[in-house]
């Protein structure tokens, strides 16, 4: 294995958008791709044109709303259903599983409209109790790569216009915090990591205005990589072509390349 390709996108209903899924996927040819936003029970995932394509598939699921997926080229082991800390929480938002060599982790963090809203407390209780599983996963000192929509927009220059998202709870200091406080456990953006300056880069459009054409965009999807993979980035790209194409998801994917480890190359 010379290098490990890593992707991570809110698909916006896996139904609606399934052709366009398995057209990226043979285009793009990730060896993992993290999914978000399935809105499907486990037994509706298209897991028979999935697994055509040479993908291992590994569901949390759920009617209607949320779900997340962890597809991968290589076996998936230790398959991990929702998010530790609060057990009446019975929303499908996190897998994790152990795939190539890595712990992955596919997160759809809540929005949390309106701020004030019990929306709003839930969404950063989970950024708690995802801090804490993340340092969990930290202990074991093997390469951890956390993606997914995170829902939150890191710095103002992952906004377009920083004074509309002022009060949204994506932009809001606590959501921030919430994702500042995985970076200082240890772990690092993969995009900011290797485009410590770059501008318009966006991985979500609103439907509504023209947003992409105009390119009105917010940065809200990413990976987020322990030490002993971030040694091994190699690139991180948002691919902007998905969300062009008609019946897009509103996000569009963002991927990043490992290199081999050094005791794997002979």
């Amino acid at each position: 294995m010379s290098s490990l390709s890593i992707a991570t996108w809110n698909v916006n209903s896996i139904k609606a958008r399934l052709g366009n899924l398995l057209e990226w996927l043979r285009e793009a040819r990730p060896d993992i791709a993290l999914l978000q936003e399935l809105k499907c029970v486990d037994e509706a995932f298209p897991q028979e044109p999935i697994a055509e394509l040479g993908y291992n598939c590994a569901v949390f699921g759920q009617k209607s709303y949320n779900g997340v997926a962890i597809l991968s080229r290589h076996p998936l082991e230790d398959v991990r259903r929702g998010l530790p800390g609060e057990e009446e929480d019975e929303q499908a938002r996190y897998i994790e599983a152990t795939t190539a060599g890595l712990r992955v982790a596919s997160i759809y963090l809540p929005n949390g409209n309106p701020v004030g809203s019990e929306k709003f407390a839930y969404k950063i209780r989970w950024l708690e109790r995802l801090r804490a599983r993340a340092a969990r996963l930290l202990e074991a000192d093997d390469p951890v790569a956390l993606g997914g929509d995170y829902n939150v927009i890191p710095e103002e220059r992952d906004c377009y216009d920083p004074a509309a998202w002022a009060d949204d709870a994506l932009f809001r200091p606590e959501s921030r915090r919430g994702f500042r406080a995985l970076l200082y456990l240890g772990y690092y953006d993969a995009f900011r990591a290797l485009h410590p300056g770059e501008k318009n880069a966006y991985t979500y459009w609103d439907y509504q205005g023209g947003a992409f054409q105009l390119d009105r965009g917010i940065r809200i999807d990413h990976i987020l990589l322990s030490p002993p993979a971030v040694d091994r980035l190699a690139e991180a790209v948002i691919d902007r072509k998905p969300r062009g194409r008609p019946k897009a998801s509103d996000h569009t994917p963002l991927v990043v390349t490992l290199e081999a480890p050094v005791a794997a190359i002979p």
